[in-house]
């Protein structure tokens, strides 16, 4: 009796060292963000508002790199289903996201709140799902 290994196509190649490094580099970016916000929100210092905008400046700058190699992988691969295109468009939305919280924070200090923090969290959250999905999706290997 013979065993069968079939290889998982999700992707043929793995993301690069630079795509993993801009794509796990959000995660800490916009959680000292959100974390910059809950001290804002405490504190009512507005330092604390700055340096949730500047966090969240650089995570969109990450992002965005990430999120532009994502698209080239994906294209040059040829049409994919799946993980491959559930990353992208997660990423995708996590950059729409922190486009829009980086405009709420661009507003006075005292006129962030609430919304500014709900943002931080919401993008929070989808950085650390689309950086799991982005890893894992890239794994190929014998089921």
């Amino acid at each position: 009796m013979s065993t069968t290994a079939t290889v998982n196509p999700s992707y043929r190649s793995p993301p690069g060292t630079l795509h993993t490094i801009l794509l796990a580099g959000t995660v800490p970016l916009f959680l000292g963000a959100l974390l910059s916000d809950l001290a804002y929100r405490d504190s009512y210092q507005i330092q604390w508002n700055n340096f949730a905008s500047w966090l969240i400046a650089a995570g969109e700058l990450f992002a965005g790199l990430a999120l532009l190699f994502a698209l080239v992988n994906l294209f040059r691969q040829g049409p994919k289903t799946g993980r491959p295109r559930i990353y992208v468009l997660l990423l995708a939305i996590t950059w729409v996201l922190g486009l829009v919280n980086a405009f709420e924070h661009a507003k006075d200090a005292w006129a962030v709140m609430p919304t500014g923090l709900v943002l931080s969290v919401v993008v929070t959250i989808l950085a650390c799902i689309t950086t799991w999905v982005g890893l894992n999706s890239h794994q190929g290997g014998t089921r």
